[in-house]
Order: structure tokens, then sequence, then C-alpha cells
């Protein structure tokens, strides 16, 4: 009957995670769920995020508890027909070995790094047939922002995201801290991987980037997908981005992050404290400030792009969070012809808040 038992386990979200907490079932044993069911809480060190169902049937059983701690691949629950009797069930339950992860994937180095004209970029990749992704993240962010996203487009294509110059673990003394700079490190770091066209995906000051580089190199790119994207209006939250630059304590920048998210309990210690971590390094403040006054000055957007953008003849889509707390949703319909979805239930942050649907939109432009 083992055939008929489908395991739910814990996920594994990025190459670094190795243990997750399970912090609630959002569904009971007895339920008839069907695939993409939001079915329980996940956190990590990094951030929680709802575990949506993979496959469809009834759950018999919730073998792990609200509160404790799981490894990845850990049995968490039990999906079977009536018809698997409660004494089968015990015994896949008490027979269950977890899957072997494969030592490259558990030991091998989760990010790689590439010596470019403008310095060192970090970057991760995931293999896979097509025409690549590539994944800019934002202001003040890293690669680190995809998390929930790399694996499922994945499957799709190959994907590639990058640590902008100034940010996570790529180079921080940037001479000129501006969106020329972030352009050139995405066509420096396609050049050195050898790949001469790629699906642009960009969130937010990253969204920008991804524009630009568009503009100026349009036969290097297949498409372009924005989410919450820098350069479709002059509004923005000024306040936001002077208090992320200024904060020097989790007191001060706490408040801030919530501004991301429409779920505010999503800001967890962990990413306050790693946020900082990076905020303390040496040469970042100097280069946020720089980058700040360079595309966000005087409480407006430095920079433009729809003109640009509505030149451009490739396939162009526009994501947006319909709580988005940072730039107003408003300029999600500033590009002629292109694809727009406003995201429920989710603010800045909506590649994270609602990753499943995020994952199908971006999927379907490949």
């Amino acid at each position: 009957m083992s055939d008929q038992i489908t395991p739910i386990l814990m996920p594994k979200w990025g190459l670094s995670m190795r243990v997750g907490t399970l912090a609630a079932w959002l569904v009971e044993a007895g339920t008839e769920i069907t695939p993409g069911d939001e079915i329980m809480d996940v956190e990590t060190d990094k951030i929680a995020n709802v575990v949506e169902a993979a496959d469809g049937g009834l759950l018999r059983r919730c073998v792990g508890q609200a509160g404790e701690v799981y490894p990845v691949q850990a049995l968490l629950g039990v999906i079977a027909p009536s018809s698997v009797s409660d004494a089968e069930i015990d015994a896949y339950v008490d027979a269950f070995e977890m899957p072997e992860i494969e030592e490259e994937e558990d030991t091998g180095p989760s990010h790689e790094f590439a010596e470019l004209d403008i310095g060192k970029i970090r970057y991760t990749e995931r293999s896979g047939e097509g025409v690549p992704v590539l994944l800019i993240h934002g202001f003040g962010g890293d690669l680190d922002n995809w998390l929930f996203n790399i694996d499922a487009i994945a499957e799709r294509a190959p994907v590639y995201a990058l640590d902008l110059p100034g940010h996570g673990q790529s180079v921080k003394a940037v001479t000129n801290p501006n969106l020329e700079t972030m352009v050139s490190s995405v066509i420096q770091l396609m050049d050195h991987l050898k790949l001469t066209k790629m699906h642009l995906v960009g969130h937010s000051m990253g969204g920008l980037v991804a524009a630009q580089t568009a503009i100026a190199n349009p036969s290097r790119v297949a498409s372009v997908s924005l989410i919450c994207s820098a350069g479709l209006g002059d509004a923005i939250n000024s306040e936001y981005i002077d208090g992320f630059v200024a904060a020097a304590n989790r007191k001060e920048l706490k408040p801030k992050l919530k501004h991301l998210f429409a779920d505010e309990s999503l800001v967890n210690r962990s990413m306050v404290d790693d946020l900082l971590k990076y905020k303390r390094l040496d040469g970042v403040q100097t280069f946020l400030e720089a980058l700040k006054n360079n595309l966000f000055s005087n409480g407006k957007q430095a920079v433009n792009l729809i003109a640009g953008l509505d030149a451009l003849d490739c396939p162009q889509q526009v994501i947006w969070g319909e709580a988005d707390a940072i730039i107003p949703q408003a300029h999600a319909n500033s590009i002629t012809g292109a694809t727009v979805t406003v995201v429920a239930n989710a603010g800045h942050m909506v590649q994270m808040e609602e990753s499943s649907r995020v994952n199908e939109l971006l999927k379907d432009m490949l």
C-alpha cells in the first residue's frame, strides 16, 4: 500500500538551509487538500513562509509538531486515500527514512564568485534547458531575496541570481554607485558566463537595473519581468529609503523593514540581524548613502525609463504586490503593451509573500 502514500517533507529553500521550524499547521488531519493549498508555516533562520501542497489527496496524518525544528526532508505529514488503513500509515511512518541529499548539493559551495572588471561579484546558478534567467535584487538586498523562486524557475530554464555591487558578498569598494555601474555589472557577469541572451527579472531597484540593461542592450535580452519596480514613476516611500540607510540598530531597522511586507510578522529577528551585519561592513554605509542620493534623491525617483521600455521589442510583464508600501501600485500600468498582474495579500516583497503565484508568472514568460 506504500505506493498509495505520499509524504509531506520539510522543504529545502536555498542551498544553505539545513533545518526549519514547523511554525504551524494550516490544515487538520482529515482534510482533502489540492496542489497549491497552503498547508503549513515554516520558519528558517532567514525568513518565515507558507508551504503549499505539491500533491493532492487526503491528509491522513500530521507527523510534525508545531514549534519543533526538523531537518530538511524530514517527514512532516502523510497523504493517503481512506482505503489505506491506520496500521499501514503507522508502519509507513515508523519505517520512513529521509531521502539522502546528494553530496555535492549538501557540502559543495552554495555560491560562486566572478572576478570582473568592476570587482568580485557573488552569484548562484541552477542548471536547466533553454534561455537562462537572471534574477536581480533590490536596494539593500541580495540574491537570497529569491530564496523561494530560484529552484521553482529552474524547473523551466537555467537560473542565475547575483549580488549587485555594494550588496551581499559582492565588492563594496564601488567607485561610482549609480545605475550605470549596476548595469555594467550585469553585462560583465553575462560576458563572464558566456551568456549571449537572458530573460531579465528585477525586483524594486533591480527592476530599474533590468530595464536599463534591456534598453541599453536589447539584443541580449529575451524578456523583461519587473516586480514592484523602480523607474516607472517619480513616487517612492522616502521615509523607508532614508530610514533603512540611517538605521544603526535593531530598534531603528525593524520598523522600517515592516514596510516591505503585507504580513509584518514575516520580519523576524534573524532578518533584521542579517541586514545589520551587512550594513556594518566596511564601505557599505558610504555606498548606500551615495546610491540613495543618485537614485532616490529629494524624496522621489531620479530615473524614469517608461519611454525606453515602450520602445523595446521584447515581451514585458509587470508584477506588483497589491499592498506595496514602498512604490505605488499605480506605477504597474506605466508600460504600453506589458502584461500586468497585481497580486493580492502581498506587499513590496511579493516574490517572497506570494512566491508560488510569482513563480507561475515568471515561468509563463519562458
